[in-house]
């Protein structure tokens, strides 16, 4: 081998301005700069000070050849068999081959891979010896090849195992960082040697602050290592790598008896404090940790806390669907922490996006795109010292206030009709477009489409600024706040599964219990506003033989046999709701098998029954407009209602009722249309509005139909 060689480091997407600049703090020439790593010159010497020494690269990878790729793949084979491999390592070692790149002749990694290997082996035949075996999963030695349009290249990896596997953490949380991001983000934010505090309110088995530590006591990131590519490398320098441990011992010794660095970790799992402390104290810097179990909302500043002061920190993203509103909470709250106590230092926060970032309320100086794993993130830097924005409480006094009345008024008037399940604010105030209902203890956020003259930012800002408020003022934890985006309603939206939270409570309804599930669907199984139609339908019920069309999750059937109805007929196109409806039946003690549970497309369903006058009471609640890929027919409830009404009322008994429900804004009733289909119509709509509804009469429309035979 040479004086010097040809190297290349790699690195992840976004680290690698940083993995340059270190290159040559190490002392090494000819350093270029391309994607994923640098390149770099170096003596034996200085690829071992890069092994041990980078904090941000990934592997260290020792050049051994290079060819162009064309027609004839023999050539490549033939290429690679050239290199003097039995001077790398011997047939009685193992290896692997990765390949990266393709081109029209090589279009598979493993194809490419394939004739690596095939080079490698042809080589040890052509010296007489015996080929080495490979081994995927535990090689000695590890060789990499990259093809870049015709041009591949090959290396011997000196390192074996990636090193951002340190050795210090043999345990880590759900959502691990990489020990390299972390360096790097202990990089940007500042740390250096004359830092002097170090926290994160998120400290998880202790990543970020372990990094960062290092940085500041002089530890070399490889030097808790225990296996290493190079040592089983055939040239290599046992006691040059021992001189090089030998140094960074005496580097972390001398530093660690100069730094008056303290390190405070928080987080709210205590088991991962005491995975963050055994990983401290396989560093050898636990005697500087402090770890306690704490909310990072609440989290302050140290007392006495002087010189250098670094908060590094990587919160969730909330990126578990259902979690957006607890975490946008946690950060609005972490901002005001940050604001409020920790005047002087210097923050450095990893988010999912900048929505998150624009929660903290902060004024960022400096941010970079990184990636952790194949998630891109941002990382914002704040100097506490520099003026920021003046921390206010900016709730609308408006929107905050009418929050407070409703909610004052309504939750008695709730207790007292019975209810744990009602509305409390439903886009009072125009700008903030939402509705808000009460479940138990949890609140469902329904974010309505916006106008198309609001722009997308506007509206999700004062989504925002309501999830704000409703936490300031309503009594309900951020992690009990579920939000939904309701737009303009068409067949496929309205009962569309969103999430898979399981977030399921059962409510009460006047002497009723129903199952609401608050996270996996748009509506929750239960229509609030529809709450006096189902009483008054179960006071309709008594004795009487009943239908419910559109039947949804069977809430009316509930009421209905609760009121004393012999038999309800259930018809609903979906099997899921049906089966949910037969729960909330055994959840009332009512026998399920006196009743029918009916899936069916409702109009077909009327079609093909006979006109039998056998149900005393029909329940119709029919959806505005249906278009379901299982509904033959496209229904459109002010066009189609009249028909609808007919095909019910044949079913009808003669002094029976339907009970014909909506919620078209707008919806116009036929009367001529019914009186020519010998209906008669009244107008329970007024009636039927609840207290809790009673800000918006148009939100249902409500009839009483029967038979009129002039």
């Amino acid at each position: 081998m040479t004086a010097t060689s040809h190297y290349f480091a790699t690195c992840a997407k976004g680290l690698e301005p940083l993995l340059f600049d270190e290159l040559q703090q190490l002392g090494l020439e000819q350093v270029q700069q391309t994607v994923a790593g640098c390149r770099f010159e170096s003596d034996c010497e200085g690829a071992y000070r890069v092994c041990l020494w980078s904090r941000l690269a990934s592997r260290v990878l020792l050049m051994l050849g290079q060819c162009d790729v064309g027609r004839q793949l023999e050539s490549v084979t033939q290429a690679i068999s050239e290199t003097l491999w039995h001077e790398h390592f011997t047939a009685e070692q193992s290896f692997v081959v990765s390949f990266t790149g393709q081109n029209q002749q090589i279009r598979h990694t493993q194809f490419g891979a394939q004739l690596v290997k095939d080079g490698i082996v042809d080589h040890f035949r052509q010296q007489g010896l015996d080929r080495p075996s490979v081994d995927r999963e535990n090689p000695d030695l590890r060789v990499h090849a990259h093809l870049h349009k015709d041009r591949l290249t090959w290396y011997l990896d000196l390192v074996g195992e990636p090193l951002h596997r340190r050795g210090y953490r043999l345990e880590q949380g759900a959502a691990p960082l990489r020990e390299t991001l972390a360096a790097a983000i202990a990089l940007r934010a500042g740390v250096t040697s004359d830092t002097q505090v170090l926290m994160d309110p998120f400290c998880g088995s202790g990543t970020l602050l372990l990094e960062a530590a290092m940085i500041v006591l002089g530890h070399a990131p490889g030097l808790r290592r225990q296996s290493w590519g190079l040592q089983r490398w055939r040239q290599y320098q046992p006691q040059l790598w021992q001189q090089l441990i030998n140094e960074a011992e005496q580097r972390f010794a001398q530093a660690s008896e100069r730094s008056q660095l303290t390190i405070y970790g928080s987080d709210n799992d205590p088991r991962m404090l005491g995975i963050a402390d055994q990983n401290a104290t396989r560093l050898g810097i636990t005697d500087r940790c402090h770890w306690q179990a704490s909310d990072a909302t609440k989290t302050q500043a140290p007392s006495s806390t002087v010189g250098h002061c670094v908060m590094l920190c990587n919160p969730p993203y909330g990126e578990r669907l259902g979690e957006e509103v607890e975490t946008l909470l946690l950060y609005r709250r972490l901002g005001q922490q940050l604001r409020q106590h920790f005047a002087g230092w210097q923050i450095a926060i990893l988010a999912g996006d900048e929505s998150l970032l624009k929660r903290l309320k902060l004024r960022s100086h400096k941010k970079y795109k990184l990636y952790n794993g194949a998630l891109e993130v941002i990382l914002a830097l704040y100097d506490m010292q520099k003026e920021q924005l003046e921390f206010t409480q900016e709730q609308s006094s408006d929107l905050a206030n009418r929050l407070k009345k409703n909610y004052q008024k309504l939750e008695k008037w709730a207790a007292k009709e019975g209810l744990s399940a009602w509305r409390v604010y439903d886009a009072d105030l125009p700008e903030y477009n939402a509705a808000v209902d009460v479940y138990n203890e949890h609140l469902v956020i329904q974010e309505y489409a916006a106008p198309k003259d609001i722009p997308p930012a506007v509206a999700k800002e004062r989504l925002w600024y309501l999830l704000d408020t409703l936490a300031e003022v309503l009594p309900f934890p951020a992690a009990n706040m579920h939000l939904k985006v309701r737009q303009r309603q068409s067949g496929k939206q309205q009962y569309q599964r969103q999430q898979l939270r399981h977030v399921i409570t059962t409510v009460h309804e006047y002497n009723a219990q129903f199952e609401v599930n608050l996270s996996d669907y748009l509506d929750t199984g239960l229509f609030l506003d529809h709450r006096w139609a189902r009483r008054e339908l179960g006071r309709l019920s008594d004795g009487k033989n009943v239908l419910n069309l559109f039947a949804y999750t069977c809430t009316a059937s509930v009421q209905a046999a609760l009121g004393g109805a012999q038999q309800v007929t259930s018809v609903d196109l979906s099997k899921t709701y049906l089966s949910w409806g037969e729960d909330n039946f055994r959840l009332n003690g009512l026998p399920v098998r006196q009743h029918q549970f009916i899936q069916a497309d409702c109009l077909q369903w009327l079609q093909r029954q006979p006109p039998q006058q056998r149900f005393d009471v029909i329940f119709l609640d029919p959806p505005t407009f249906s278009n379901s890929k299982r509904m033959q027919d496209v229904l459109d409830i002010q066009r189609d209602h009249v028909m609808l009404l007919k095909l019910a009322a044949r079913l009808l008994k003669d002094d029976g009722v339907i009970l014909f429900s909506n919620n078209k804004r707008k919806f116009k009733l036929d009367q001529e249309g019914l009186k020519d289909a010998f209906l008669r119509a009244e107008d329970w709509t007024s009636r039927s509005i609840s207290q809790d509804f009673a800000r918006h009469k148009g939100i249902h429309h409500l009839f009483k139909v029967t038979h009129h035979h002039e």
